[in-house]
C-alpha cells in the first residue's frame, strides 16, 4: 500500500495526509504494511515532501518579497537540492491582507539558490508556485549577480513596475558556478511571459493587481524581455514566449535564462522522491489533494500520481476534501475512485475544521472497499 498524496491546502499538509490515511487504513487492518511518499507539484510543499523522503532541511536567513529578512528552507540530499520559491517570495510571506503586486521582489529566490549552490549542490529543482512577486525573475538574477540599471545607471527599484525604468541590462556578474549545475524549472505552468495567457494578465489578479496594474505589469515585462536581448541575444525574446516562462510571476522567465530546463513539475518531483521503486512495492496507490476539480488534471500532483500508476498498471484511488470530477473523468485520468471528505461530512466548514479525523473514516471505507 502506497499513500502519496499532496496537501490539503489550508486543512492538512501532505504528511499529516498522509498520517491521517495510515491512521484510518489501520483501524480495519492493524498489521497492514503502508509507505508514505508525501508528494508536491513544484508549488508550496514541495521542499516538506524532500524532506520527508529522506532529503536534509536547510534553513537560511533570505528577503521576503517585501524585503524583510525571513527563515527560508531548502532540501539536500547527494548533491541535489529542491528550492521552494515560495519559501523566500511566496504569498505566505506576505502580511494578512497586504499585496504588493508592483513592488514585490523574487530576490530572496535568487539568495536560495545561492544557499544551495554554497551547500554544493549539482543539480537543483528550482519548484515555482505560490508567489507574491510578477517581476520576471529579475530580483532572483540580481541577487545572483546581474545588474538592472535606469537611465541614470542606478538599480531599478524592486518588483515588477520597477522594470519600466530599465535601461540597460548586465548578465556578466551572474556567479560562475549556475553553468556547472544543472537547474530543472519544476512547475505545472505553461504560459508565457507576458500577453492574454502571460503572468500578469492570468496570475496578477491573485495578488492583488487592479487592471491598471495588470497593464503596467505586462507592459513592464514585455520591455524587460526587449532589454535582455541585448546581453542574452534574441534567446531572450525566445525564453520570453516558452512555456513556463510565465511561472509565478515570470520568475520562469529568469530561470530559463539561466539555463533552466522546464519540467512538469509533478513529474520531476516524483523522479526525485523515488516514486517509481516506491510504486514497485505497492499493490495500491492512494492519492489526493483538497480539491479534485479540472485544475487536478492540468499538470498537479494527484494526476501525475495516477497517470504513472496506471502506466505500471496499479489501481488508484484518490482522496480528497471536494469532488468536482465526474466517474467518468476520473477513469479516464486513471482514478478507480475518489473519496471526498464531503461524503462522510456534508457540512464544508466543518471537513476543513476536522479535515484530519474525517479523512481518517474516509481512509476506513477504502480499507473495506478495496482492501478485505
Amino acid at each position: 500500500m502506497l499513500v502519496a498524496a499532496d496537501k490539503f491546502k489550508g486543512s492538512l499538509t501532505a504528511v499529516e495526509v498522509a498520517e491521517r490515511v495510515t491512521a484510518g487504513l489501520r483501524r480495519v487492518l492493524p498489521d497492514l504494511e503502508v509507505e508514505a511518499l508525501p508528494v508536491a507539484d513544484g508549488g508550496d510543499g514541495t521542499v516538506a515532501a524532500a524532506v520527508a523522503a529522506g532529503f536534509q532541511r536547510r534553513e537560511v536567513r533570505v528577503a521576503g518579497p517585501l524585503g524583510d529578512d525571513v527563515t527560508a528552507a531548502f532540501a539536500l540530499r547527494e548533491g541535489t537540492a529542491v528550492v521552494e520559491m515560495a519559501e523566500a517570495s511566496g504569498l505566505q510571506r506576505l502580511p494578512a491582507g497586504v499585496f504588493a503586486p508592483l513592488t514585490a521582489s523574487t530576490y530572496g529566490s535568487g539568495e536560495l539558490l545561492l544557499a544551495a549552490l554554497d551547500a554544493g549542490a549539482r543539480t537543483i529543482v528550482f519548484g515555482v508556485g505560490g508567489s507574491a512577486t510578477t517581476d520576471g525573475g529579475a530580483g532572483m538574477l540580481s541577487a545572483l549577480g546581474a545588474r538592472f540599471l535606469d537611465a541614470a545607471g542606478e538599480p531599478v527599484p524592486p518588483g515588477g513596475g520597477g522594470l519600466a525604468e530599465l535601461a540597460t541590462a548586465d548578465l556578466s556578474g551572474l556567479d560562475p558556478r549556475l553553468a556547472g549545475v544543472e537547474l530543472i524549472l519544476a512547475s505545472d505552468v505553461d504560459n508565457p511571459l507576458t500577453g492574454p495567457k502571460g503572468a500578469p494578465a492570468v496570475y496578477g489578479p491573485q495578488k492583488g493587481a487592479s487592471p491598471e496594474d495588470v497593464a503596467a505589469l505586462d507592459a513592464a515585462l514585455a520591455h524587460f524581455a526587449k532589454v535582455l536581448q541585448g546581453p542574452a541575444g534574441p534567446q531572450a525574446a525566445e525564453y520570453a514566449a516558452s512555456p513556463g516562462a510565465g511561472a509565478a510571476g515570470g520568475i520562469g522567465y529568469g530561470a530559463l535564462l539561466l539555463g533552466a530546463r522546464f519540467r512538469p513539475g509533478i513529474e520531476v518531483m516524483l523522479d526525485v522522491l523515488g516514486f517509481g521503486p516506491a510504486l514497485d512495492r505497492a499493490g495500491l496507490v492512494i492519492t489526493g489533494e483538497g480539491s479534485l476539480d479540472e485544475q487536478t488534471l492540468h499538470g498537479k500532483a494527484p494526476a501525475g500520481v495516477a497517470a504513472a500508476a496506471r502506466a505500471a498498471d496499479k489501481d488508484v484511488v484518490a482522496v480528497c476534501g471536494r469532488l468536482a470530477l465526474p466517474p467518468q473523468t476520473l477513469g479516464r485520468a486513471g482514478f478507480r475512485r475518489a473519496y471526498p471528505l464531503t461524503d462522510a461530512e456534508p457540512d464544508v466548514a466543518k471537513c476543513i475544521a476536522e479535515a484530519g479525523p474525517i479523512l481518517e473514516r474516509v481512509a476506513e471505507r477504502i480499507a473495506r472497499d478495496f482492501l478485505t
